[in-house]
């Protein structure tokens, strides 16, 4: 009997036996997946390119998208409710994004020089993220070179060293801080070796304590997400942000914005939303048109050090003005206006509402803002639950993350949100009985 074994055993047991149901029914549908994942093998670690799309036991494989669908190599078609963890926030094949690279593609490309396209691009961006501090930008390949370029400019603009940042941030590959492990997980971080102190998200009181104690003169950046999108779509409070900028003032340190995901939930990004601005804003992602790009941009003092007219600031980029990005940018701008931002946040509001209306209890829960969503659970069995609910979308023809992000893109519809929400009310009620359990133990967030 499930009383007479100790909780935790019977948790383990359980979704240990639920999972292999999952993985067997998932590998007798996906054979062609399975197959392409194995020859992968000879030319991939582990077939693999980009550690957070791989899934156990071996991810899908997709040969094509088309507006709000997927179809897999085995033939089959999901929803996308992932968008490209945000990048994909104009779905699939838009055709204004389509049809913006064909004209850059038929002007040629590479060409070693300025383009008109940057120079429009930069105007829009300058434009639409003015009210969160940028005044003036430069554009990189990837958000992460951005923040990275960010923290070097911090460091170059202060003499200082040290670099304020916050548990389960996420600010690229090589800025990674996860929040202590729980049982099953495994993250080796390659970051970058800058002078890191860490403290709690969003806690005021311990981050004052965590800054009281660092030596006189030697902060030199905070870096800031002012909602986690990799962190579990967790919102910073307005008295965290605007305390933080308080602070960076005090300790005459840059305050760095990481807008690279959260710059969707505003018509000129969060920063502006909350009232905040930032010193040097990070973006990347949608802004892009889908296409590969990151931008850094800030106060004009700040960025007119990397005039080659004025100072000696390095910074290179064979692709940073790509025509490619530049043009799907420049038409990407247009599409997800003022109108948009607020269609899809509002679509991403009541989503969430409906989903907390299905989890009430402990472990699962739903946390966001606006657009961005993610549906996560608490424990030290979390990760498993994870993985049994993205397998559980899976089966119900439904893509996303494996962490349970859901960030809304424009091809989504209300009807999509709904056939979301009914597979999650299936979910709930195929585990009721072991998560009416779980919820009479306490679980801690991770």
């Amino acid at each position: 009997m499930m009383s007479d074994l100790p909780y935790q055993k019977v948790l383990a047991q359980y979704l240990a036996a639920e999972l292999a149901k999952a993985h067997y029914s998932y590998i007798q549908r996906n054979p062609d997946s399975k197959k392409a994942y194995e020859d992968s093998f000879a030319h991939l670690p582990g077939g693999n390119t980009r550690t957070v799309i791989h899934a156990d036991p071996f991810p899908l494989t997709f040969t094509r998208g088309d507006g709000n669908m997927l179809v897999s190599v085995d033939g089959d078609r999901y929803l996308d409710l992932l968008g490209e963890f945000s990048a994909g926030i104009f779905g699939h094949s838009d055709p204004r994004i389509a049809n913006a690279i064909k004209d850059a593609i038929s002007g040629g490309w590479n060409y070693g020089g300025t383009s008109t396209y940057e120079k429009e691009l930069a105007r829009k961006v300058c434009e639409r993220f003015g009210p969160s501090g940028l005044e003036l930008v430069r554009f990189t390949n990837s958000g992460t070179e951005a923040n990275t370029t960010a923290i070097a400019t911090a460091i170059h603009v202060t003499g200082k060293k040290k670099i304020l940042v916050f548990s389960s941030g996420y600010h690229g590959g090589t800025l990674v801080f996860p929040p202590p492990l729980m049982k099953g997980e495994a993250v080796a971080p390659m970051n970058l070796p800058h002078e890191f102190v860490y403290a709690p998200y969003n806690n005021v009181d311990e981050t004052r304590e965590v800054l009281r104690l660092l030596p006189r003169d030697s902060l030199a950046a905070i870096l800031v997400e002012p909602i986690q999108g990799s962190g579990g779509c967790r919102p910073a409070t307005k008295e965290f942000l605007r305390f933080l900028r308080s602070e960076a003032d005090s300790h005459g340190a840059l305050l760095i914005v990481d807008e690279v995901m959260a710059s969707r939930l505003g018509k000129s990004g969060l920063s502006a939303e909350m009232d905040i601005r930032a010193d040097i804003l990070t973006l990347g992602k949608y802004i892009g048109g889908g296409m590969t790009i990151g931008a850094f941009g800030g106060k004009r003092d700040v960025m007119e050090l990397f005039d080659p007219t004025k100072s000696k600031l390095f910074h290179p980029g064979t692709y940073n003005n790509n025509v490619f990005s530049m043009a799907a940018g420049i038409a990407g701008l247009d599409i997800y206006n003022a109108s948009e931002v607020d269609r899809l946040n509002n679509l991403g509001e009541r989503l969430r509402s409906d989903i907390q209306t299905l989890v009430e209890l402990p472990p699962m829960f739903v946390t966001g803002r606006g657009s961005m969503l993610n549906v996560r659970f608490s424990g030290e069995e979390a990760s498993m639950w994870q993985a049994l609910f993205y397998h559980h979308m899976l089966s119900r023809d439904i893509n996303i993350a494996v962490r349970g992000y859901t960030p809304l893109h424009l091809r989504v519809s209300l009807s999509d949100c709904d056939k979301y929400v009914q597979s999650i009310e299936a979910f709930v009620n195929e585990h009721k009985a072991m998560l009416k359990l779980m919820s009479n133990y306490p679980v801690r967030d991770n």
